[in-house]
């Protein structure tokens, strides 16, 4: 798929997440959405039109260079009047900045994703909030199951459960983790379709993948193969069940370990005095 290009499940998934935000009052100044050409360019358009004053902060993993990534995320000159109230930028937000991190069906692609956490906590404010949404245990489990009756190895490397999304936000310093989920049923007319979608949707980073390339022969086989996935219920299409995550957290004020000698950085310090000082005085 090219790098400007967002999957159509990418864009669905964001749609059910702008949703949930009807449930959080908060009106973020500014916020940081990871991976968003990936994550969803509708989506983005959608976000910007519903905190039409907030500085927004663009990221990618990908090979376009900042000014691409905000080619594509801006509305052409024409349109561009009404954003002039909207900052976009490029690249990280400092620590602290942001009042909102938007991570649409990411944390599923990395190798170490507490990692990943860690640095969406450190560009939050306090009481400012992260929403993800991720790929779940179940996903392609149809898929799993034809490759393991062939000897296939596996299509995919192994997705988080939602509960273990939980524990790790709290490890790494969220507070009040919300975790919901839901399994989606996509149909395909042919195989080549299906796995046309599956091409778009990642890189199969399973440690164990076949390394090397597949033949024609097994292309072929596979193809023959994934006809066994037809359901009756669904009008003889071909079936996979993506089950999604979605999760949202706070950042909450820091709070010092009490030990016979503690250290506070200057911007912690800071952090817990203004949670702690009554309205209009300023740290």
């Amino acid at each position: 798929m090219p790098p400007g290009d967002s999957p159509w499940l990418h864009e669905e998934i964001a749609s059910r997440m702008i949703e949930r935000l009807a449930f959080i009052r908060l009106q973020p100044a500014s916020w940081w959405h990871w991976e968003a050409v990936r994550g969803g360019m509708a989506a983005h358009k959608a976000l910007r039109d519903r905190y039409d004053q907030a500085q927004t902060w663009v990221s990618t993993q990908s090979a376009l260079n900042p000014q691409s990534l905000l080619g594509l995320l801006n509305p052409p000159w024409w349109q561009a009047r009404r954003w002039l109230g909207s900052p976009v930028h490029a690249g990280h937000p400092a620590e602290g900045q942001v009042q909102m991190v938007w991570a649409n069906m990411a944390l599923h692609t990395q190798a170490h994703p507490q990692d990943l956490l860690a640095q969406w906590h450190r560009a939050l404010a306090v009481d400012g909030f992260l929403m993800f949404s991720c790929f779940g245990p179940d996903t392609l489990g149809e898929l799993r199951e034809l490759y393991r009756s062939r000897g296939w190895g596996e299509p995919s490397h192994a997705f988080t459960d939602m509960h273990d999304w939980g524990d790790m936000l709290v490890e790494t310093g969220f507070a009040e983790p919300v975790m919901d989920m839901e399994r989606l049923t996509l149909t395909y007319e042919t195989p080549e379709r299906l796995l046309a979608e599956l091409r778009g949707l990642g890189r199969n980073l399973h440690r164990h993948r076949f390394q090397g390339l597949r033949g024609r022969q097994w292309h072929l086989e596979l193809l023959r193969s994934l006809h066994s996935l037809a359901r009756p219920d669904q009008q003889g299409r071909l079936a996979l069940t993506f089950e999604v995550v979605y999760g949202h957290a706070i950042k909450p004020a820091p709070k010092a370990r009490l030990q016979a000698q503690t250290a506070l950085s200057v911007h912690d310090m800071r952090q817990m005095l203004r949670s702690s000082d009554p309205p209009g005085r300023k740290v």
